[in-house]
């Protein structure tokens, strides 16, 4: 099992009691992805968005100034937006990325759960999944094809044209990034690519009938078990007690999940909420180093097994320094105990 972390780039303006400029965000950005690869991590992923608190918007330059600073650790997309984006460009710019990092780049692509990229660059939200459907089909073409022809019903078709860069990784690692539409499990399935599952609240277990729609459609479509991964994306954060994570978390928690539920119609979130989430059966991977590595052993069993786990701590807000002292106990802590 990989072990990692996904970063949204958050960008600590907007709070005043842990207010940095935009430039000093990005810069320790840059410093959590260096230590992540220095603990041992496997993995760094960074979203995408395009709203204010986060400076995400451009992932793909973040990831290459971090390849030119790290030499193992494999940086990855969590997720890019490719309903609202041009399949070639994305994968010019990760196929860009990949040479930079000398063949460590990846990609997690999904349609977003932030709308704001569709009126930003053009994009009707009525065609939601037909432009991801048909965007996604258009990406596999490119990887597959140095030479492509395509037609669509969104983009000019493409009549034997070539897209350069060549990727170092033939072929460049490419996972569908899935929330809870059963639909989008059997697609992933159906294409044989490795499954993001984003798993930020309820109860892990619940996933699994996705899971296993995903496993049988790929099973139907003729790929093997072993290319059928499936990888878990979760809100996390781990210290040296779990009373110490449970405290520390909290409120920046409670203070962002609040925000977006008055966006999307969620209750405020409470503590008794809270302590669910942080259950043996919650998606919530909050706690000291053993609770937690118990925790990701008992999801991946629940879900069938799962290839990699990512957390994501920019929920809460943190200073650079408990944000280097978590990454620095799962990498060290949790990631030694997964792999006993």
């Amino acid at each position: 099992m990989e072990i990692g972390i996904d970063s949204f780039a958050a960008m600590f303006s907007g709070n005043s009691s842990k207010a940095i400029s935009d430039a000093d965000a990005m810069a320790q950005l840059l410093d959590r992805i260096e230590h992540a690869e220095q603990t041992g991590l496997d993995v760094f992923g960074i979203g995408e968005h395009h709203r204010k608190g986060f400076l995400d918007s451009a992932p793909t330059v973040i990831l290459a100034a971090a390849a030119a600073r790290t030499k193992r650790i494999r940086l990855t997309s969590a997720v890019t937006v490719l309903s609202a984006a041009d399949p070639v460009r994305v994968f010019q710019n990760f196929a860009t990325l990949d040479l930079i990092s000398k063949g460590r780049a990846e990609m997690v692509v999904g349609r977003g759960s932030s709308i704001e990229a569709f009126p930003l660059f053009g994009y009707d939200l009525r065609d939601y999944d037909e432009l991801f459907a048909e965007k996604l089909n258009l990406l596999l073409t490119i990887r597959k094809d140095e030479f492509v022809t395509w037609s669509g019903k969104f983009r000019h078709e493409l009549k034997n044209l070539p897209v350069y860069p060549r990727p170092l990784q033939n072929p460049l690692p490419i996972w569908l990034g899935v929330g809870g539409t059963p639909e989008s499990f059997i697609r992933a399935g159906e294409l044989g690519l490795p499954l993001m599952v984003a798993i930020i609240g309820g109860e892990t277990y619940r996933f699994r009938p996705l899971v296993d729609l995903y496993r049988e459609a790929g099973n139907k479509a003729g790929y093997q078990p072993e290319q059928l991964k499936v990888g878990m994306h979760s809100l996390g954060y781990v210290a040296e007690s779990t009373e110490q994570a449970l405290e520390e978390f909290y409120p920046g928690y409670a203070e962002a999940m609040t925000k977006v539920g008055r966006e999307r119609g969620w209750p405020p979130m409470t503590r008794a909420r809270f302590k669910a989430q942080i259950g043996a059966e919650g998606a919530l991977l909050v706690g000291s180093v053993e609770e937690v590595a118990e925790k990701i052993l008992r999801h991946s069993d629940a879900l069938g097994g799962v290839s990699r786990v990512t957390f994501q701590m920019d929920t809460a807000e943190f200073p650079q320094e408990k944000l280097l002292e978590s990454i620095k106990l799962i990498g060290t802590g949790i990631k030694p105990l997964i792999l006993h």
